[in-house]
């Protein structure tokens, strides 16, 4: 599946970059043809002014007032040799209005076309030597032709994002069925034998020799049917209830504790407080409080403290879980939630990722790292809405 998006993406970006390619060239060959043409109406245009005030002809009068009459496109800007604008009359194109009221406007003007194009000069006489210069900017059509490629860049660029949010979300979708499906059928599998267990178990019970045994036995066969139903939860919506967060993770802490090594050390701060009431789903919150105690034993390899913190604030009910064990990198600390992600030598890597997905999906809360350093620990931090 990774290689197949892999493949979308690598075709689109070879489509994308032909496209842009193409449209660059052919927009540049349209560009310089369109100014090509523009700079030879421009020259005309001045011809024809030229014309126009060396003749009395009346027909070649006309005929220059038509050749200048249509050339509405193009801006133009007659100046002395010294680059002064002539006058309002010897412009075409250009706001009249601004040209009336900025005194600057027409400077700014000549200096923008400079950068464009070279003027076309006009000899008025040669004793005293004397010039006309004739500034042109892009007509507007022009202006489109360059943007273009651009506009259309934009365009592709949306085009292949929106494919691959819908290639993504399609296979994120496809993989959490998979993965519900997967946990549904464990669930179901598992079903069958702990019927069986819990039939075994009762009959040990019935042997006063075997009592012991038959009631540290229920206790586990409890812990598989508490797996099972969790793992039926997958993928389905789950009810919350009102439940006491602190007695939730006093049982949670508890039962690690049983099978943590005797030289690490729990403590639970509510802060003088009994009881925190929070709309939960109280199997999925244990394997959360479950996966980060299991992630920070697994973290101080054998021995140090786990210390947990539950405040009752005014909206929310925060829940802090920190460690002394080794910590997470900076590298690492952006995977850390991602499925499969793990730095130990056992596990799929699915802890984290599960707990996110509880707290954040399941719960309308948030899981993160509050604080990691190397060497010295971690704290994970739990935000529920009241």
């Amino acid at each position: 599946m990774v290689r197949q998006l892999f493949n979308w993406r690598s075709a689109l970006a070879l489509v994308a970059i032909a496209i842009v390619t193409g449209t660059i060239f052919y927009s540049n060959y349209l560009a310089k043809k369109i100014a090509a043409d523009e700079r030879r109406k421009v020259n005309v245009w001045v011809q024809s002014l030229k014309t126009r005030s060396n003749t009395s002809d009346q027909s070649a009068m006309e005929l220059t007032n038509i050749i200048t009459s249509e050339n509405n496109e193009i801006p133009i800007i007659a100046t002395d040799e010294k680059d002064n604008p002539l006058g309002p009359n010897d412009v075409a194109n250009l706001d009249s209005v601004k040209i009336r009221s900025d005194t600057n406007y027409l400077r700014n003007k000549i200096e923008e076309f400079r950068n464009q194009h070279e003027p076309i000069t006009v000899e008025i006489s040669k004793d005293p030597h004397y010039v006309n210069k004739y500034y042109y900017g892009d007509s507007q059509l022009l202006q489109e032709v360059r943007y273009y490629p651009i506009i259309q860049l934009v365009i592709v660029a949306l085009f292949i994002l929106i494919t691959l949010i819908t290639v993504s979300t399609r296979n994120k979708s496809t993989q959490n069925q998979v993965w519900a499906g997967m946990a549904k059928e464990t669930a179901h599998q598992l079903g069958t034998p702990l019927s069986s267990l819990q039939g075994w178990v009762e009959m040990l019970k019935e042997d006063p020799a075997s009592e012991k045994i038959a009631t540290e036995m229920a206790k586990d066969v409890d812990r598989l049917k508490l797996v099972s139903d969790r793992f039926g939860k997958i993928g389905s919506t789950p009810q919350l209830e009102e439940k006491n967060i602190i007695e939730l993770i006093e049982n949670m802490v508890a039962y690690i504790k049983r099978r943590a090594p005797e030289k690490v050390s729990f403590s639970i701060n509510s802060f003088n407080e009994h009881e925190i009431i929070a709309m939960v789903n109280a199997p999925l919150f244990d394997w959360v409080i479950e996966n980060l105690l299991k992630n920070a034993l697994d973290a101080m390899e054998g021995k140090g403290s786990i210390d947990i913190t539950v405040k009752n604030e005014t909206a929310t009910i925060v829940i802090e879980v920190t460690d002394t064990g080794k910590g997470i990198s900076k590298q690492n600390i952006p995977n850390v939630f991602k499925p499969g992600f793990t730095t130990k030598k056992r596990g799929w890597g699915l802890g984290l990722s599960l707990s996110k997905r509880i707290i954040e999906q399941y719960h309308k809360g948030e899981l993160f790292i509050k604080h990691s350093e190397v060497g010295k620990g971690t704290t994970f931090k739990i935000v529920l809405k009241k």
